[in-house]
């Protein structure tokens, strides 16, 4: 760890009290009345908070409202989230499912936990799991199937992995704990984004010739974002056959 990365996370750590109580009287204030999802979506992008108590997510409006209201059509009980980041989309998440989100990242959430778990509005049933550690590793995956005790998820949302080879193996992974007649979405799928490592585009190319899709893409958004819906059928999600093209792999980032 080198001497920069050390002294950030120093100063998060000696701001947290003072983030910490920020970050809850910005809840108190979400919590303080009703919300529809254009309100939620809205706080979701301008949360704020500061260190380890950011609120925040890196979406387009309308692109993320389309998704939303896709997600909330099939009142889902419980979602998965493959990449919380600063949490953003976890509040969206929170806000419509009806029993339980897992939402996982490969940083350490201690810190995030307290708020995080309580973003679902009052009077709600849903409970919150994060889950810390690197969603390729068997053992993860073995996690995330415990809490699930056997039940299946209605939406997965994949925004973590954004080379080709990790998101492909998120999906793969995951794919199997989502029911027939849910969902999948997948975050960057546009062709021309901002970071080389984004490459969920090679991946969404190959599921557009598989299964029934949708896309919610702003107009005129030639670079970066864009958002990939899969309708899982009664038969599951498909598995992928054998890739044509390999492409280069370089780094892990979550963006939600």
């Amino acid at each position: 760890m080198n001497f920069f990365v050390s002294l950030k996370q120093l100063s998060r750590r000696l701001r947290q009290p003072l983030n910490a109580r920020y970050a809850f009287r910005r809840l108190r204030e979400y919590h303080s009345e009703p919300r529809s999802l254009k309100d939620v979506i809205h706080w979701a992008m301008h949360f704020g908070g500061g260190g380890y108590m950011r609120v925040k997510t890196m979406q387009i409006p309308s692109e993320i409202l389309g998704l939303a209201r896709a997600v909330a059509a099939i009142k889902p009980r419980i979602i998965l989230e493959i990449g919380t980041a600063s949490g953003g989309t976890a509040l969206i998440w929170a806000y419509l499912a009806k029993e339980r989100l897992i939402t996982c990242d490969l940083i350490d959430m201690t810190y995030q936990e307290p708020l995080f778990t309580r973003f679902p509005p009052p009077g709600s049933a849903c409970s919150v799991h994060l889950l810390s550690g690197n969603s390729h590793d068997p053992g993860f995956k073995a996690r995330v199937k415990n809490i699930l005790n056997g039940d299946l998820v209605d939406f997965l949302f994949i925004d973590g992995d954004h080379t080709e080879s990790g998101v492909t193996a998120d999906y793969e992974d995951y794919r199997e704990f989502v029911r027939p007649g849910g969902l999948i979405a997948f975050h960057d799928i546009l062709q021309n984004q901002p970071l080389p490592t984004n490459q969920v585009f090679y991946l969404w190319q190959r599921l557009k010739k598989i299964a029934v899709v949708e896309e919610f893409v702003t107009p005129d958004n030639h670079s970066g974002f864009g958002i990939g819906l899969l309708h899982v059928s009664e038969d599951g999600a498909p598995q992928l056959g054998p890739k044509k093209q390999a492409h280069q792999d370089s780094g892990v980032e979550s963006k939600a």
